[in-house]
Parts: structure tokens; sequence; C-alpha cells
């Protein structure tokens, strides 16, 4: 039995809990084998660097659509109701889960397909994101956040840590095998939202124009430099430091381990990920907050910079692991952060914009790692990656003193915007 201070004691978080398991066990197994099979398929017409090219432009096509919709994502998740977007976009992805597997099963993957297929699981993220960034709080009590946060960033992680050897073990069964499991999987996370029933909500001021309530997200970061800070360290740390996305070359071409070498590979950062988000769920930060995220992400560059140079398997598996386990702490500080600081009326808006940041430093990381990549060649790139990484946190501890002066996650007694919790203006989604 749980304690009633454990997020897990209402029945509302553990539906969604467990739907985000389902949907990142899903997103990871089949996202590693779209990397594998666009690389595959590129290096049987190409040389290798033009085919490392082809990881990148699927960063590219991911991107794009959160780009082009994050204004619209934000404002939708503060004017509908949150989980029915999270439904809409959990049926989106098993449509595109399920035309994959029909394609592997026929023979008829091809590079446009996946990139056709990346494109719409990127438009899906857009709008899930900022919804379920967004619902979360509206589960649990506030004093019980921060545990929340750090229990379902855990989900995330252990979806990634299962995801890529689960998607590649299927593979090795067939390659429409991994693309069916994603399919059941999301699924399962479309049953876990529809058990969570009507939450409290603020109201949005339908009175003002739409175009202005879609820029609040970026107002208010602007007045809240220690947020804007947090987010746009995570953004260009993780832009340069995008050694994930040479996950592929480096097993067919630098290691030699192959697709079951590779899903170990995408596993590590998650399994030292999910053990940090365990020891934050039961011992969650308290004191000096914003020096522990600076140095986390410089933590996070030293290990980029060990992996890159790594040829043994079991030592690059440590180097990502360290590296997984700094960004856990990086996610948790930013996402309680941004939690905390920000009324519920504007969560959605700010949490597109957070979510923008987040997948640019993802997709575009993936992408300036695989451009870099065919210009100096794949080890230098990783390298390269993390000896930025360090910079950048340097530079933001000058640019952003806000952040070291962040001593805990308490928020200054007067926002400038409304208090997260006013019940007058609560109603019933």
């Amino acid at each position: 039995m749980f304690r009633s201070t454990s997020p897990f004691s209402i029945p509302a978080f553990r539906y969604y809990w467990l739907g985000r398991l389902a949907s990142t066990l899903a997103q990871n197994g089949m996202v590693v084998i779209i990397g594998w099979q666009a690389y595959d398929i590129a290096r049987r017409t190409m040389a290798p660097r033009d085919a490392a090219l082809q990881l990148g432009w699927i960063g590219v096509a991911q991107f794009l659509p959160l780009m082009a919709l994050t204004l619209i994502t934000g404002w939708t998740a503060d004017r509908v109701d949150r989980r029915f977007i999270a439904r809409l976009t959990a049926f989106l992805e098993i449509l595109c889960a399920g035309s994959l597997a029909w394609m592997a099963f026929q023979g008829t993957t091809t590079l446009p397909a996946l990139f056709t297929v990346a494109a719409l699981l990127g438009v899906a993220r857009a709008f899930a994101a900022p919804a379920l960034q967004a619902l979360s709080p509206n589960l649990v009590p506030r004093a019980i956040l921060p545990s929340a946060i750090a229990m379902s960033s855990m989900a995330w992680q252990t979806g990634a840590v299962l995801g890529p050897p689960l998607g590649g073990f299927l593979y090795a069964l067939g390659p429409a095998a991994p693309y069916m499991s994603s399919t059941i999987l999301f699924g399962v996370t479309l049953t876990m939202l529809l058990l969570i029933g009507p939450v409290p909500r603020t109201a949005l001021d339908r009175g003002r124009h739409p175009w202005a309530q879609m820029m609040d997200g970026f107002s208010y970061l602007g007045r809240n430099r220690l947020v804007l800070g947090a987010i746009s360290l995570d953004l260009f740390a993780v832009l340069l430091g995008g050694a994930t996305a040479m996950l592929p070359v480096y097993a067919k071409d630098v290691l030699h381990v192959g697709s079951e070498g590779l899903g170990a590979l995408r596993a590590a950062p998650a399994v030292g990920a999910v053990l940090t988000a365990i020891w934050l769920g039961r011992r969650p930060l308290k004191v000096n907050v914003g020096l522990k995220l600076l140095i986390a992400v410089g933590l996070f560059g030293i290990a980029t910079i060990a992996f890159g140079y790594s040829r043994i398997l079991p030592l690059s598996l440590v180097c990502l692991a360290a590296l997984g386990a700094a960004d856990m702490v990086s996610v948790y500080v930013r996402q309680t952060l941004i939690q905390l600081y920000t009324p519920d009326s504007m969560r959605g808006r700010v949490g597109a914009v957070s979510t923008l940041f987040v997948s640019g430093s993802n997709e575009l990381g993936e992408a300036e790692s695989g451009f870099l990549a065919a210009a100096i060649g794949p080890v230098a790139a990783v390298v390269a990656g993390g000896v930025g990484t360090i910079m950048v946190a340097v530079i933001w501890a000058k640019l952003f003193p806000e952040i070291l002066r962040a001593r805990t996650f308490d928020p200054p007694q007067t926002l400038e915007d409304a208090p997260i919790d006013t019940p007058a203006t609560e109603k019933a989604a």
C-alpha cells in the first residue's frame, strides 16, 4: 500500500503514470528502429558519412512540426480539456505505428515513408507534451508535486531503458514486430488516459485575443529569468552534446556491435536516469538546486567527451549511464521550476515553449550531430559537443546569476502572475 504522501496513492496519477510508461516504451522501441532502418537503407546506396546525414534529417523532420505548432499547442492545452488532447495524440501515434508495421510486413519501407512518419510523430508530440505536462500538476497536491515529477520522469526513463533493447530484440524477429508492439502499447496509453476523470482547472480568460494569449508563454519567460535560464541552458547543452544521435553510427562503424548493441547503447543513458529518478523521488533536492543544475550540465559534457573517445562497449555504456544521470538532474530541476513557478492557467503555453526548447535540443541536436559528423567524422563531432556543453554551463552561470541564487524550489512570495492555486477561479474540465 502506498503512503498518503506518495503520488501513487492517487488513482488518476497511477493511470497517468502507466499511460506515460506504455507510451515511452512504444516511442523508444519504435524510434530506435526508425533510426536504424533509415541508416541501413541509406547505407545501401550512400557512403557512411552521407548515410549519417540522413539521421540529421530525421531529427529535422521531427522538429519542424513542433516549431511550427508551438503557439497553437500551448494555447490549446490551456483552452481545451488536456485529457482530450492527450487521447487524440495517442490515437495518432497508434496510426503511425500501425502504418510502419504494415509497411514493414509488406517489405515496402522507404526513406520518404520513414521521414513522413517521423514528421507525424513530431505533430503528435507537439500537442501531447504541453497537455501532459500541464495535466500532471492537476492530478496531485502541490506539496507532493516534486515527487510526482520525479516519478513521472522515472516512467519516461524506464520506458527509455526497456524500449530500445525491446525494439532491437523484436526487430531480430522481423521488421514488423517492433512496430506492432508499439501499436499495442499506444493502445494501452489511450486506455489509461480514458480512465482519468475530470480534473480541476483554472479558467482561461476568453475575453482576450487568441494571438495575445498564445504569446503569453514567451512573455512570461521573458519576465521570469530563472525559468528562462534553466530552459535555455538545457537547450544549448543538449543541442551541442547530442551524442545519442550518433549511436547508430557508433554501433555499426565504431564499436561494431550491431542492432543488439545499439539497443544497449540507447538504453544506457536511461539506466542512469532511472536510478537517479528513483533517488530523487525518495530524496528530492531541497537546497542549492541552481548550483546542482549547473554542475549536472558540466558532468553531462564530461561524460559525452569520455563516450566519444571510448572504443570498448562496457566503458561506453558506463559513460552513457553517467550522461543519463546528469541529464535526469537537469530535467528534474527544470520541470519542477516550471511547474511550481507557473500559474495553472498558463502551464500549457509555458509548457509548449519548454517543449520547443527541449525538442530543439533533442531533434536539432540530432541534426547538428549528423551534419557535423558528415563534415568532421562522428568521434570528433561527439567530443566537440561535450566540450561545447561544458562551455555552456560556465557561460550560463554568468548570463543568468538567478540560477546560482536559486537555493530551493520555493517560488517568491509574490509572483508577477496569479498564484498557481487559486480555487476561486478553478472549474472542472
